[in-house]
């Protein structure tokens, strides 16, 4: 496996939380520096050596509501 992908959120208790695509791997962190290091090894003790990813690839989602004003 050459890279592995993870969505990256805001978790609605605070923090962020990530989840692989196409892998079994959960994760999340009080601060992006801490989620990306807790991926890190997540990855690490997910995949045995031969199997492990080169490369992890982050994806950070962002949502954000916005309120339409009446035009009435």
């Amino acid at each position: 496996m050459g890279e592995v992908f993870f969505e990256v959120r805001e978790s609605q208790e605070g923090g962020y939380e990530a989840n692989a695509l196409g892998a079994s791997i959960y994760t999340q962190g009080d601060s992006l520096e801490e989620v990306r290091a807790n991926i890190l090894e997540a990855v690490a003790c997910h995949f045995d050596e031969p199997e492990r990813p080169k490369w992890v690839r982050i994806i950070y989602l962002r949502e954000e509501v916005l309120p339409i004003a009446n035009s009435a």
